[in-house]
C-alpha cells in the first residue's frame, strides 16, 4: 500500500516491498513510525513498526519493537505490549533494552505488582544514564516504601537524592575497627596485636591476611582516633561518588597496597593501622576531583579542596617523626591515585555526563559501553598485578640470608610498633 505526501510531512516508504529491507530503508519506515504515533494514527504506525521487525540488525528490531510496544499500548493492548517489550530482552543488549524495562516496570506497577516492577527498575537502573539514576532511585523507594520495607525505601530516597548511601559501608568498617582495636589495646601485645598486626617475615611465611587485619588494630587511642575521623571523613564521600561496593574494593585494594609497600620498603618492624587504606581513599578522591569533575554537594567539595594539603601535611609529619610507617602511606597513596583517574565516579553527575548524554551503546550489542569498562578492569588487574610482584619481591628478600626476623625485635607496648597516621 502507497501512501501520498498528503499523508504525512513526505512520502511514506513501500510497506509492500518482498524480502529483506535495505538499512536505509528500515530506518525511513522507522521514522514514518515515529511520526504516525506522535501524530496519534496508532494502528498505521503498529503496521510499519511490524515490517522493520525481523531485520539482522538487532538495533533496529528492537527499536521496532520498543515502538510497536508502544502503539499497542496506545491501543489499550497491554498485555500485547507487555509481550512486545519483553522479547526485546531476548535479543541482544541495544539502546532499546533499557526503556523496555522501563516500560516493562510501569506496566507492573499498573498491574499492582511490585515486585515485578521493582525487579524490572533494578534492571533499568543497571543500564540508566546518569541523568535518570535519581528518578529511577525514587521510583524504587516509592515501590520499597508500598511493599512495606522500609529500611530499603529510605536507602533508595537517599540515593535519589544524590547524597549516598542511608548507612554508610565505611560506618561499619569504622565500628569493626574501634571495636577490635580497643580489645587489642585492653590485651597483652601479644595476644592483642600479634595475630592481625604486619608481621613482615610472617608475611613471608604465607600469613597472607595480615595484609588487611593490620587495619583493624592501632598503637594508641590518639592513633585510633585520628584515623577513623579521617576514615569519617573520606569513607561517605567515596561511597556517594561510586556505591558501597566498590568502595569496598578501593579500601581492600589500598589496604593492600600499603601493607605490600611497607612488606617491601618498610623494614623489619611490625606495623598497624589503618592509614595506608585512608591515604588511598585520599588519593582516590584527590584525583577523581581533578580528572572527572564530579558534582557533589558543598560539604563535599569543602573537603576535597583541602585534600591535597592534608595528604602534603600528613607526608612530611611521616617523614618528620620516627615511628612512623610512611612507605603505608605512599603505597595506599599511589593506588588510590591509580584507581581515581581510571574508574569514573558512575553515583554521581560529572561534568563530562552533564555535557554528553550517555547511551547503553554505540550499537546492537553497546559495543561503546563494553569499551569504557575495559580500561578500568586493565588498570585494576595491572594494580593486582603490581601488588602480587611486589608481595612476590618482598618475600624473597626477607627469605634471603642476612634478614632480620621478628625474633629479633622487641616490642614492649604498643607505642613501639611502627604506626600509620594520617
Amino acid at each position: 500500500m502507497d501512501e501520498t505526501p498528503a499523508s504525512g510531512p513526505r512520502p511514506a516508504p513501500e510497506l509492500s516491498i518482498e524480502g529483506p529491507l535495505s538499512w536505509e530503508a528500515a530506518r525511513a519506515i522507522l521514522d514514518r513510525a515515529s511520526e504516525l504515533l506522535d501524530d496519534g494514527d496508532f494502528r498505521d504506525a503498529a503496521l510499519h513498526y511490524r515490517r522493520v521487525i525481523g531485520f539482522h540488525d538487532a538495533a533496529v528490531t528492537t527499536a521496532a519493537l520498543l515502538g510497536l510496544g508502544e502503539a499497542l499500548y496506545r491501543l489499550d493492548q497491554d498485555d500485547a505490549a507487555i509481550a512486545t517489550w519483553e522479547s526485546i530482552l531476548e535479543l541482544p543488549e541495544t539502546p532499546s533494552t533499557y526503556p523496555a524495562w522501563r516500560n516493562i516496570a510501569a506496566a507492573r506497577v499498573r498491574e499492582g505488582d511490585l515486585n515485578g516492577a521493582i525487579a524490572a527498575y533494578r534492571e533499568a537502573d543497571r543500564r540508566a544514564p546518569l541523568d535518570d539514576k535519581a528518578e529511577i532511585a525514587n521510583r524504587l523507594g516509592w515501590l520499597a516504601k508500598e511493599s512495606g520495607d522500609t529500611r530499603r525505601a529510605r536507602r533508595y530516597f537517599a540515593a535519589g537524592r544524590g547524597s549516598g548511601p542511608a548507612f554508610p559501608l565505611s560506618w561499619l568498617v569504622i565500628g569493626l575497627t574501634v571495636v577490635v582495636s580497643m580489645t587489642a589495646l585492653s590485651a597483652p601485645q601479644d595476644v592483642g596485636f600479634g595475630p592481625l598486626m604486619l608481621d613482615k617475615l610472617a608475611v613471608a611465611d604465607g600469613e597472607y591476611w595480615r595484609l588487611w587485619t593490620v587495619t583493624l588494630v592501632h598503637a594508641s587511642l590518639l592513633h585510633l582516633f585520628f584515623n577513623m575521623y579521617a576514615l569519617y571523613l573520606s569513607g561517605p564521600l567515596v561511597e556517594t561518588l561510586y556505591g558501597s561496593r566498590l568502595f569496598l574494593l578501593f579500601y581492600l585494594l589500598c589496604a593492600a597496597a600499603g601493607s605490600i609497600a611497607s612488606f617491601v620498603f618498610g623494614g623489619n618492624i611490625p606495623a598497624v593501622g589503618a592509614s595506608g587504606a585512608i591515604f588511598g581513599l585520599f588519593g582516590l578522591l584527590l584525583a577523581a576531583s581533578r580528572a572527572h569533575h564530579p558534582v557533589i554537594d558543598r560539604r563535599g567539595r569543602a573537603l576535597m579542596g583541602q585534600l591535597g594539603v592534608l595528604i602534603v601535611i600528613n607526608l612530611v609529619i611521616g617523614f618528620t617523626i620516627a615511628g612512623i610507617d610512611n612507605a603505608a602511606h605512599i603505597g595506599g597513596l599511589l593506588a588510590g591515585i591509580w584507581l581515581g583517574l581510571l574508574i569514573v565516579p558512575g553515583r554521581v553527575p560529572t561534568l563530562r555526563s552533564l555535557w554528553v548524554r550517555p547511551t547503553t551503546g554505540a550499537g546492537p550489542t553497546g559495543q561503546s559501553g563494553e569499551r569504557s569498562m575495559l580500561l578500568p578492569v586493565l588498570g585494576v588487574a595491572a594494580l593486582v598485578v603490581v601488588l602480587v610482584v611486589g608481595l612476590v619481591l618482598g618475600t624473597s628478600a626477607r627469605r634471603s640470608p642476612g634478614s632480620v626476623g621478628t625474633a629479633e625485635l622487641t616490642v614492649a607496648a604498643p607505642t613501639a610498633v611502627a604506626t600509620r597516621r594520617s
